[in-house]
């Protein structure tokens, strides 16, 4: 078991990802076969249950691109099971207080920092897994490899944002810029400045804690931007909506095309 994105963010190299709404094992291999580093299967507001979550896990990975899984809410089944089925890091939205968040540990961490179920699942190959031959290996590993992501995307997750990301068993904090801005009561309003400042919050507390930092990007631009800042990883867009954008690319082309 090794998390390719966690390593790519040791090493220095930033990561790109996508959320993954559209559904098919096809999608997700073209996410990966297109050159995203993650996706996130989106369980949350997607379609999608841990039993199709499981077919985007195994085709993303066919791929190389690490597979994310977005929970659907803060409960234990929504957490134990998409890390059952194989997903390398859970984000988990909607996060408001400190209690939550360490609930959330007990949830997806293994002995000694939670209270994890075991079961020999697809996660470690059924108990198979050469670092599954040993419970306490299994356990650190598991711990290590699975990340936890809770989304800052609440006013009470941002002032409690240090708090949080100190937390040992969190992995990383993932900025939700859309529904930040709506807490903040400035709706899409991304360039307002106590939204910015408030990004640039979340990215300080992360690197204050040596976690990871995630945020969304619905553009190129800002893409660059967050790279620049100094995110670890930016999931632009989603793939329905690059789907979208190149079909309207092409037919805005076909029909120049005719008229010149």
């Amino acid at each position: 078991m090794k998390n390719l994105i966690r390593q790519r963010a040791g090493e220095g190299r930033p990561s790109l990802g996508t959320f993954y709404e559209m559904g098919g094992t096809m999608a997700a291999e073209c996410v990966g076969i297109g050159g995203m580093d993650f996706l996130i299967v989106d369980t949350e507001h997607g379609p999608f249950e841990a039993e199709t979550a499981l077919l985007a896990i195994l085709a993303a990975e066919r791929r190389g691109c690490a597979p994310f899984v977005r929970a659907r809410d803060l409960s234990r089944p929504a957490i134990l099971k998409l890390l059952d089925v194989g997903a390398m890091g859970v984000i988990v939205p909607d996060v408001r207080t400190v209690e939550e968040v360490k609930k959330l540990v007990e949830y997806a961490k293994y002995y000694p920092l939670g209270r994890r179920g075991y079961a020999p699942t697809l996660s470690s190959a059924f108990g198979c897994a050469d670092y599954a031959q040993n419970v306490d290996q299994l356990f650190s590993t598991s711990n290590r490899e699975t990340l936890l992501i809770p989304q800052c995307e609440t006013k009470e997750a941002l002032e409690h944002i240090e708090e949080i990301a100190a937390i040992e068993g969190v992995d990383g904090i993932f900025v939700g810029p859309y529904d930040l801005s709506v807490a903040l009561g400035k709706p899409s309003q991304l360039e307002d400045g106590e939204l910015l400042a408030a990004i640039d919050r979340v990215l300080a507390a992360c690197k204050a804690s040596g976690k990871l930092s995630m945020i969304f990007s619905n553009a190129p631009e800002a893409t660059v931007r967050f790279l620049k800042q100094g995110f670890d990883c930016v999931a632009c867009g989603m793939d329905t909506l690059f789907l979208i954008q190149a079909v309207r690319s092409y037919v805005a082309d076909v029909k120049r095309r005719l008229a010149e």
